[in-house]
């Protein structure tokens, strides 16, 4: 996120959220902005997943932040996509290319949109407060020779539908036509 939080705010007719601490790079179980309906909040990404080691003892939970988009009817996530649907908005994202123990990281920007916005879901979490979690999907012909899935990209016409509309009604696999611009680097993936 190379945007300001004003910039992001300004996008959707709201204030910055109060205190948030945007970095350039949002990791899984780190703070990152999202919009959930009524305004901007700050939310840990990725969903708590309570673990539990051999003898049985609770380990730390690991963030889950990414949801299958054929799976948001499993018990995990039906809930918050019923009920607590959210937009995450990003200036880039990355993905890792190459072969095991050397893969690089290869960078995705839209061509017409310095800031846009991708399909999330959200939560309060006993573990970390409110938590949100990026809906991927198969990726589009573009991405695919890169990853075999990417974010579900809204269109700023279709954000509100997103948002708004009954689960059943919400076609979030027809929702934009994204043209990336692709970026590889030889930036390690770690």
């Amino acid at each position: 996120m190379s945007a300001a939080a004003g910039e992001v705010a300004q996008m959707f007719g709201t204030d910055a959220a109060a205190g948030n601490n945007l970095s350039t790079e949002i990791f899984p179980g780190y703070p990152g902005l999202v919009f959930d309906g009524s305004g901007l909040r700050t939310m840990t990404w990725g969903f708590p997943l309570v673990r539990k080691g051999k003898s049985g003892q609770l380990l730390k939970p690991k963030p889950v932040n990414n949801t299958r988009a054929d799976k948001l009817d499993s018990p995990f996530w039906r809930a918050s996509f019923r009920e607590r649907r959210c937009l995450i908005p990003l200036t880039t994202f990355t993905e890792a290319e190459g072969p095991k123990n050397a893969k690089t990281r290869t960078w995705f920007n839209m061509r017409d949109q310095p800031i846009f916005t991708c399909a999330g879901i959200w939560r309060d979490s006993a573990e970390w407060g409110p938590v949100y979690s990026m809906i991927m999907t198969d990726a589009s012909p573009q991405v695919a020779p890169i990853h075999d899935r990417m974010p579900v990209v809204i269109a700023a016409d279709k954000r509100a539908n997103w948002l708004e509309s009954a689960p059943d009604q919400n076609d979030i696999f027809g929702l934009s036509n994204q043209s990336f611009l692709i970026e590889r680097t030889e930036q390690r993936w770690v």
